[in-house]
């Protein structure tokens, strides 16, 4: 018996496939946001070390913006979901070395820098602030220095301390043994129970491995990775989901305050929420494609340019405020704008001579062979 071939109508035609997107330049972007978040915070949603900048507390010069500007300290829990998202994308399917090798040249370059920026300004003459002692600006080169109970050069530091602690366990528990989903997915929920034990027992060791006030975020922006890879994986739904309601609760407490007029300002719990929300809405939606269309090249200019930023804005930010303002006489409004564009070029440059010139060379370095005697 012989076999009719299948009739034209019944050949498989082939589709062009769609071009993959090599990078995900809308989560450039919401870094960049994230980053000018907390800036805005830092220059005019809180008092101290700022009010001494400007010469006035920040609610006498942006009455109303400065509630507003109040809440921007949340863009550091965005942040958090933003690695959770990266840190699982950039370690899936790379060996431990190499992980290790693109934290350390990721992170140190444009941190070296930035410290000693930092402690020359501080140490100016004419610069009226904190100046380091030689020991504490060595021990903060090594980015320990919270553990060891060091002054931190960087007030922003505090959150690479909690980064490298996520780096570390995932590293640990995904990294090493090598990534697969069930393994993620096993990482998330151990890690989710672990910090809410950890909550339980208020035992100083476990709050500083497992971070329960951080924790969630990190899981969330896990588990939207999962998502990013499979938008039906059930389980990460559930995970970023019990991520969002456990996050929410721990900004909630760490934001709000009764209304007190002692306090610089009063945060309503619905806009924190909201706020919460927003930033596992946004990495979520870049997850599953929805932001696909925002491609555009200067996205990755920005997102090249927020860490430096996000380094070098609040302790510099505040000489700058200082000589605009106080010295230039310079209105407030466009000090602000001017002080937020000045550490902006600053990151570029950081960006464009500092990482662009060591960060290759440190990947190189770390990764390269071992040759044994």
């Amino acid at each position: 018996m012989t076999i009719a071939p299948p009739r034209p109508e019944a050949l498989p035609v082939a589709r062009p496939a769609a071009a993959p997107v090599s990078r995900l330049r809308a989560l450039d972007g919401l870094r960049l946001l994230a980053a000018l978040m907390v800036a805005a915070y830092h220059y005019g949603g809180r008092g101290g070390d700022i009010t001494k900048a400007w010469g006035t507390s920040p609610r006498h010069l942006f009455p109303t913006l400065s509630e507003w500007f109040a809440y921007g300290c949340l863009g550091v829990q965005i942040f958090f979901v933003i690695s959770g998202f990266v840190i699982c994308m950039s370690g899936w399917g790379r060996p431990l070395r190499s992980f290790f090798a693109s934290r350390v040249a990721r992170l140190y370059p444009a941190y070296w820098a930035a410290l000693l920026l930092v402690t020359l300004t501080f140490a100016l003459p004419w610069v009226a602030y904190k100046t380091v002692a030689p020991s504490e600006l060595i021990v903060n080169f090594t980015m320990l220095q919270q553990p060891i109970g060091v002054h931190r050069v960087l007030g922003v530091c505090w959150t690479l301390w909690a980064e490298l602690r996520f780096y570390v366990l995932f590293a640990v528990c995904v990294v090493l043994p090598g990534a697969t989903r069930h393994r993620v997915v096993m990482f998330c929920a151990g890690w989710t129970l672990l910090a809410a034990i950890t909550s339980a027992v208020d035992e100083p060791f476990l709050t500083t491995v497992f971070m329960p006030e951080y924790a969630s975020f990190f899981i969330g922006g896990v588990g939207l990775y999962l998502l990013h890879r499979n938008r039906r994986d059930i389980t990460a739904w559930g995970i970023v989901a019990v991520s969002w309601a456990i996050g929410q609760h721990y900004a909630v407490l760490s934001a709000w305050h009764k209304p007190n007029p002692a306090f610089f300002s009063f945060r309503h719990t619905s806009v924190i929420i909201a706020i919460v929300t927003f930033g596992f809405v946004a990495v979520g939606a870049i997850a599953l494609g929805h932001l696909n269309w925002a491609n555009w090249r200067w996205l990755t200019v920005a997102g090249a340019l927020t860490y430096p930023f996000y380094l070098v804005h609040e302790h510099l930010g505040w000489v700058v405020i200082g000589a605009l303002h106080r010295t230039l006489g310079i209105p407030a409004p466009a000090t602000f704008a001017l002080t937020v564009a000045g550490m902006l070029l600053l990151a570029w440059l950081l960006n464009r001579y500092v990482e662009n010139l060591l960060t290759p060379r440190i990947r190189k370095a770390l990764t390269r062979p071992t040759v044994h005697p």
